[in-house]
């Protein structure tokens, strides 16, 4: 359970982080706009990258024994920036949804793939952080994978179907900024496991 909840707040930690991907996501939760596509694509999408990166850094990591030391160090630094970036975000404040007009399902869903798969922060959160830190566990690396991915598909099913009851709320940028520092501050956490602890 500990291995599993271990993978779960690292997988959520890393999917919560405000960007392109979720504030997509939360706008059409807001404006319920094709809800149902948005959510399933993101959640297939982090699973086959979470699963790609458990499988794929592990064969890597046997092949090249050190790679997972160089992986769990850059893993480290990339933390400590992203959570720096969460800082920093929270300093200057986000802007509130913007109104657009209605899109169909095809549109809604080509967004929803460019915006998971031409993100190149996709990889490193899911196929080259997560990756690495489902291996750190060694023989129970599925079941911290399995944790990440339960994490994704919780984060992306509240954020479409919850964002309507929450919208008030999180249209404010001061919400976002609440958010922000929370996740700063767990990537920093997670940083230093991965250091002391990897």
């Amino acid at each position: 359970m500990e291995i599993w909840l271990q993978g779960f707040l690292t997988g959520l930690a890393l999917i919560v982080a405000i960007g392109a991907q979720n504030a997509w996501v939360l706008r059409q939760g807001i404006r319920r706009e094709h809800v149902l596509v948005v959510v399933l694509t993101c959640m297939l999408a982090d699973i086959l990258l979470i699963a790609l990166g458990t499988a794929f850094i592990g064969v890597l990591s046997n092949a090249v024994p050190w790679l997972l030391d160089v992986l769990r160090w850059g893993g480290v630094v990339y933390l400590i920036y992203f959570a720096s970036r969460c800082f920093m975000s929270a300093a200057r404040g986000a802007g509130a949804l913007t109104e657009a007009k209605q899109a169909g399902a095809g549109s809604v869903l080509t967004t929803t793939l460019a915006l998971t798969f031409l993100n190149p922060h996709v990889y490193l959160d899911t196929v080259v952080m997560l990756g690495t830190v489902t291996n750190s566990f060694g023989d129970a690396k599925w079941l911290a994978a399995v944790g990440a991915m339960t994490a994704s598909v919780l984060w992306f099913g509240g954020l479409g179907f919850g964002a309507r009851a929450l919208s008030g709320v999180l249209a404010k940028p001061r919400a976002w900024q609440i958010i922000d520092v929370l996740i700063g501050i767990v990537m920093l956490i997670i940083a230093y496991k991965l250091a002391f602890n990897g």
